[in-house]
């Protein structure tokens, strides 16, 4: 009776596990994976610039006489208003040389107005009169000239700018164009960037000549500059050394925030029409080259390279390499092989393109 039920017992034991194999085996021939296609759709990408931020006015200013600084009427970092004055020479040499012009015109003025006198009575020639006339014009050319450099002793703001720092301070003597500071007019700026030949050459032939590319400021900060700009000039030359040539991109500065100097990134949206996206997840690389894995119409799973256009986040834009009716693979790459046949689960392309989550492996 015992051999009887050991018997039974090890019967059973042999039917369980033969079932569940045949349960394991089942399973694995039920995997599947999914599969996608690329996806159609015009989109854009943001591509960036190291750039340079000058004011729209940035000038040296000098001194147009010589002599001892007399008086500062502004500050380091002061916003001035054209025609403010910034700085005075001392002005007394100037000053008597004008009142010794003026007394020459004056002298001059009497000689002429005797000599008109005499010339109406015929006294004197029309060539006297005209001699006393030149000596005349001739001295009050000198007072004009002696008001000129008068006035240039007082430098005053020749627009609306903020103050640099001070290279002389009062009393110094200052020579005829000695550099006194730095005026800056930050209502705009304008910030250039370089841009690669071939990148170039799509801008030019696909922008619209009627209007202008906006553009975005990365601040040092990293932080987005609240206002856009417009690019409104290409320079004529390309660097032959770097390849690039400087693009000038013009930023409304209401705030001053922005200052001659300062550095950042421009950010450029790039548009691709009809575009051919796939997920960045659904490729690997092999030596720098990207790869996806198609499956052909037996289920068949195939290797292939593709060319790379542009890159979004969990996204590639491809420019060659695959069909809009290929068939890859999405996930799983690492668990297959090239000819591994497969079973498979088809994602609309748009579904796939939005519930994207994962980097390519």
């Amino acid at each position: 009776m015992k051999r009887i039920l050991l018997i039974m017992g090890f019967g059973a034991l042999i039917y369980n596990t033969s079932c569940n194999s045949g349960h394991g085996e089942h399973t694995e021939e039920e995997t599947k994976f999914l599969v996608t296609s690329p996806a159609r759709m015009d989109t854009s990408i943001t591509k960036d610039y190291v750039c340079q931020i000058h004011s729209v006015n940035h000038i040296e200013v000098r001194a147009l006489e010589k002599g001892y600084l007399q008086s500062v009427f502004v500050d380091e970092g002061q916003l001035v208003k054209k025609g403010q004055p910034m700085f005075q020479v001392m002005p007394m040499l100037y000053e008597a040389e004008l009142q010794k012009a003026q007394a020459e015109a004056n002298f001059a003025e009497i000689e002429f107005l005797n000599t008109k006198s005499l010339a109406d009575s015929n006294v004197v020639s029309k060539n006297e009169l005209a001699l006393a006339k030149a000596k005349f014009d001739k001295a009050k050319a000198e007072v004009s000239l002696a008001q000129v450099h008068l006035g240039f002793t007082r430098i005053k703001a020749p627009f609306d700018g903020i103050m640099d720092r001070f290279h002389v301070r009062i009393g110094s003597l200052v020579d005829e164009g000695e550099l006194l500071t730095s005026l800056s007019d930050n209502s705009k700026m304008w910030v250039y960037f370089n841009v690669p030949e071939a990148e170039y050459l799509d801008y030019k032939t696909t922008i619209n000549k009627d209007s202008l590319i906006e553009v975005n400021l990365m601040m040092a900060n990293n932080k987005v500059f609240q206002y856009p700009g417009k690019i409104e000039t290409i320079e004529a030359d390309f660097n032959n050394e770097t390849g690039n040539i400087a693009f000038r991109a013009t930023f409304p500065n209401p705030k001053g925030l922005l200052r001659h100097g300062e550095t950042g990134n421009i950010l450029m949206k790039v548009p691709y029409k009809n575009a051919m996206l796939i997920p960045q997840k659904a490729t690997f690389e092999i030596l720098d080259k990207r790869y996806v894995y198609v499956i052909d119409e037996h289920n068949t799973i195939k290797s292939r390279e593709i060319q790379v256009a542009a890159e979004l986040p969990h996204i590639y834009i491809v420019e060659g390499g695959l069909k809009e009716d290929d068939k890859l693979l999405l996930e799983g790459l690492r668990l297959v092989r090239q000819n591994d046949e497969i079973s498979y689960e088809f994602v609309e392309p748009d579904y796939a393109i939005s519930h994207l989550s994962l980097y390519a492996e």
